[in-house]
């Protein structure tokens, strides 16, 4: 399979197979599992971040004011995510409040929030594809943000499809909710990898602006998320785990 396309794919993939839990648990997921999901899901996106998307915007540049562009797309990418969950009626996952008032159904609410926060993800992967195909990066490092980003999308997925077939909802449906919300990330990939490809002055500023994203993503909404009631320290064992994975295979693979 060509790798570009591979890397496109690999994190929707990992949404379906979450997704597909839906199939072989009668029930919602302990909250235990979600708990260490989560945050093995926060440390993937975090590390991921760091390793391979803002260490090489800012080594794209040279001397101090290589820091700018980094600096200036990290900001730009929280306050894209910010501006998003502003405008867009949605709801939380594991719930909490709701964005602007609407009469949009829950179930429609909880899968336009999970497709809100998977494009940063597909938009990371375009711009680490962009990077190996225009400037100095390594493709494997590519393939190894993408793998790492479908790590994080199993348990997304199977946090998703659960509930809506508790809701009610038949498990066919409740797939195919859970997998539509993935579809987003190969075509953001897409867009921004066509983008990034044709303008190679804007990367720097691209690669910290995905990087923002997801970090936003992890402060907004999994950290919260996995910290809350009992047993809070398992979602840090969690992080941890998946940081320490995404940071060797970033340096191993990249």
């Amino acid at each position: 399979m060509n790798p570009v396309f591979a890397a496109l794919l690999i994190p929707f993939l990992g949404t379906a197979l979450g997704s597909a839990f839906v199939f072989f648990l009668k029930r919602d997921l302990p909250p235990l599992v979600q708990k260490i999901m989560l945050g093995f899901a926060s440390g993937v996106m975090v590390a991921a971040s760091v390793w391979s998307l803002i260490i090489p915007a800012i080594e794209m540049g040279s001397g101090t004011s290589a820091i700018v562009p980094p600096t200036i797309g990290l900001l730009a990418g929280f306050a894209f995510l910010l501006l998003i969950d502003y405008i867009t009626p949605h709801i939380h996952p594991a719930g909490g409040p709701e964005g602007p008032e609407s009469r949009l159904s829950r179930t429609t609410k909880l899968a336009l929030a999970v497709t809100i926060h998977n494009f940063p993800e597909g938009m990371a992967v375009g711009v680490a594809i962009a990077g190996a195909l225009t400037a100095d990066f390594n493709m494997a490092g590519a393939l190894a943000l993408s793998l790492g980003i479908a790590i994080q999308n199993v348990p997304e997925g199977a946090i998703i499809s659960m509930p809506l077939r508790v809701a009610g909802n038949s498990r066919m449906k409740a797939f195919g909710i859970g997998t539509l919300s993935g579809i987003v990330e190969p075509l953001g990939g897409a867009l921004v990898l066509l983008l990034a490809t044709s303008v190679l002055g804007i990367m720097p500023y691209m690669l910290a602006f995905a990087a923002g994203a997801m970090l936003y993503v992890v402060v907004e909404e999994l950290v919260p998320e996995y910290s809350q009631g009992k047993h809070s320290n398992i979602g840090t064992v969690g992080f941890a785990l998946g940081f320490a994975l995404m940071m060797v295979l970033d340096v191993v693979l990249g």
